[in-house]
């Protein structure tokens, strides 16, 4: 068997493979999520995964349901050996939904499950609109 050597400029094959978008990993922080109908209720339900209930904060505002998640997946801590690769990341996210005026922080009932924080609350009534009116000149 003959070794020839690889010119430097070469493509090769199995390095450039992975340059490909489909085996692009770079980290989404976006919260992905899905808002259903239920009854009389929306359900919105948001993927966390690799995050504690601990550090995840709902909060109302202006008529704004805000969800803020953080993560801290660094390790101070002296390690034996060394990172080849390394996809954990650490920080923050946060999604807002306009929910309106009239819903408060006691009409959402919010619960974490496997990686998955749900949020159902009421649709807001809206206005019945009355027969017209007509306002009477003077």
């Amino acid at each position: 068997m003959m070794m020839i050597p690889r010119k430097r400029n070469e493509l090769d094959l199995f390095d450039s493979m992975f340059d490909d978008p489909f085996f692009d990993r770079k980290e989404t922080k976006w919260m992905k999520t899905d808002i259903k109908e239920v009854g009389n209720n929306y359900v919105i339900e948001v993927d966390l995964p690799g995050y504690n209930k601990e550090n995840i904060q709902i909060e109302m505002e202006n008529g704004y349901l805000n969800v803020t998640a953080k993560v801290d997946n660094s390790n101070d801590e002296e390690e034996e050996g060394k990172y080849i690769h390394k996809e954990r990341y650490y920080g923050e996210c946060s999604r807002s939904f306009y929910v309106g005026d009239n819903i408060t922080e006691e009409d959402i009932k919010a619960s974490f499950k496997n990686g998955i924080l749900t949020l159902t609350l009421p649709k807001e009534e809206q206005k019945k609109i009355e027969n017209k009116k007509f306002i009477p000149i003077d």
